[in-house]
């Protein structure tokens, strides 16, 4: 648990000399925008662990893997949430997972512009800036605050009813969601975090934070996975709940993206 944290301080402080800066920016070739900044923090992050951990495989979202088929993985998003760092909105973060095969041993989420830091491991519990954090106890729907990063879930109609019938039945909704929305529910600040479409890099970390803060993490399909393509982070109370109005019993959701 130790090692997930100090990985994520060493690039959440390199992409902090960046913040509100205006840094250096080109769109990768799925559209979206990476700078300077995503690049030289993995970069520190990466070279922490090749000095440390020379066997390990490492798997980040801005530079090429590195023994990807390696018994233990480190799993990077120097940045997640590059149009909230661009738009100097303080609520993006750092992001550092070590998995062996499909199971996530620990995670941490570092919050530079905040100065919050949680981290989870299996067996040894959640911690928030040095304390136990835990989910909320909420449940019953009509008093839940949902949260997303974006609500315009346009490419599946299917899917978009169903979040509308979430949206409408749970007490608040609000967005900005990214991978602060996931610190909220494992500190119990709010209660159901959602996303349509998250990449390896996006859901890892949180696998251990969600689920030793005494929450539910799944995928669409309700499989207790970060890599299948999109998730659903709830409180323990909420989390059948959600599942069924979002993936049904005997309605196979459409996937998220390939990761």
């Amino acid at each position: 648990m130790d090692a997930v944290a100090e990985v994520a301080g060493i690039a959440g402080d390199i992409a902090r000399e960046y913040y509100g800066g205006n840094p250096e920016t080109r769109t990768k070739s799925d559209g979206s925008p990476v700078s300077v900044a995503d690049v030289n923090a993995e970069r520190a992050a990466r070279e922490w662990i090749e000095l440390r951990f020379p066997e390990d495989g490492i798997i980040g979202e801005e530079l090429p893997p590195v023994r990807p088929s390696a018994a233990r993985r480190w799993i990077l998003d120097p940045i997640d949430g590059t149009y909230t760092f661009l738009q100097s909105v303080p609520l993006w973060g750092t992001l550092v997972a070590v998995a062996e095969g499909e199971t996530v041993i620990a995670g941490a989420a570092y919050f530079p512009a905040l100065d919050e830091i949680i981290v989870g491991a299996r067996g040894e519990g959640c911690w928030w800036n040095g304390s136990r954090a835990s989910v909320s106890t909420v449940s019953e729907l009509s008093e839940a605050r949902l949260l997303t990063t974006d609500a315009r879930f346009l490419r599946d109609e299917a899917r978009r009813e169903r979040w509308i019938r979430l949206q409408d039945s749970a007490r608040t909704m609000r967005t900005w969601g990214d991978c602060y929305g996931y610190l909220l529910v494992a500190t119990g600040r709010a209660d159901i975090m959602v996303d349509d479409v998250i990449s390896d890099w996006d859901g890892a970390a949180f696998m251990p934070i969600i689920t030793e803060a005494g929450g539910a993490f799944t995928d669409w399909r309700g499989r207790a996975t970060p890599f299948g393509g999109d998730a659903i982070a709830t409180n323990a109370k909420l989390g059948a709940i959600v599942r069924e109005i979002l993936a049904p019993a005997g309605a196979m959701a459409s996937a998220g993206a390939a990761s």
